[in-house]
Parts: C-alpha cells; structure tokens; sequence
C-alpha cells in the first residue's frame, strides 16, 4: 500500500501558530513549502516546530489526503485555500490514512508508523473557514513516528529561497 502513496507537497513549520495560543490570537509564523525534508527517527522533522518536541511524540510527521482537501474546499465554497493552511507536513495521494493507523509502513525509504487520526482544532474554522473543524472530524489525516532517518521528497515544483 505504501508504494502507492505520493507526496504532492512537503511544509515544514519554525513555530507554531495555533498550539499553545489558546485563548489569545493565533500566531503569525509562515508555513514554509520545501522541496524535501529530512526525517530524524525518533525526533521528527529537521526545522519543523515538533523537532524534538517530546520523546516518541505521536506526531512527528503529520500527513494528509490530497483528494480530502479538494473536498473540503469545494463543500466549504473555500476555493483560495491553499493546502498550507492545514499546518500538516505532507499532502499525499494513494492510500487511505485512516488504515494506516496502527501500521507500520515505508514512505521513499522513511520507515513510518501511523499513531492515530490528526483531530482537526477549533482553529481550523479560522484557517480554512466556518465549519472546518467539523466537517475534517474522521479525515483530519494521520499523525506518525518517524522510525528510520532520511529524506522525503515533493512531486511539487518548489523555489528554494
């Protein structure tokens, strides 16, 4: 299952906009798209905001379905979103990520395994638009432990600045 699985963008995070700021204003820090990233068993992604967050965190990397955002923003009239406003690290296409909860599998060489769902936050009615939250419940993507260092690689043509 896992060789079907394409990662279309890759977004790395510096500091957190959301997490911790609730009950005051959401953060300001860009959500930056690369090219690739590098993946660090155990600690998470190199530049991302959960780098080393906390021993064996579930969310090390943080995936999403390319074909659940199209849905969101068109049954959500959300048409100039872009899939950065998600704040999860990879959008991919060719698998179901809810089965891989509990599994483990290989992303270009990266061994991963899926913990649990990505529960979308409150926040999310903010960043995509009024109902978000409810409505990406179930399909919020899939948080994962990174169990094998290396590099993920974006289909997406992106500038490095």
């Amino acid at each position: 299952m896992s060789s079907d699985l394409r990662i279309l963008h890759l977004y790395l995070s510096p500091a957190h906009n959301y997490f911790g700021h609730h009950g005051g204003p959401a953060g300001e820090e860009c959500v930056v798209e690369v090219p690739q990233v590098e993946c660090i068993a155990g600690r998470g992604l190199r530049g991302d905001r959960f780098f080393d967050y906390r021993p064996d965190y579930k969310g090390q990397l943080t995936l999403f379905s390319w074909d659940v955002f199209l849905q969101l923003k068109e049954e959500l009239g959300a048409s100039a979103v872009t899939p950065a406003a998600l704040r999860r690290n990879a959008i991919v296409t060719g698998a179901d990520l809810g089965s891989l909860v509990g599994k483990r599998f290989t992303l270009q060489g990266v061994g991963l395994e899926g913990t649990e769902e990505c529960r979308p936050c409150y926040w999310m009615d903010q960043a995509i638009a009024p109902g978000a939250e409810a409505w990406m419940k179930g399909r919020g993507g899939l948080r994962c432990r990174i169990l094998s260092d290396g590099f993920l690689r974006s289909e997406a043509v992106v500038a490095v600045q």
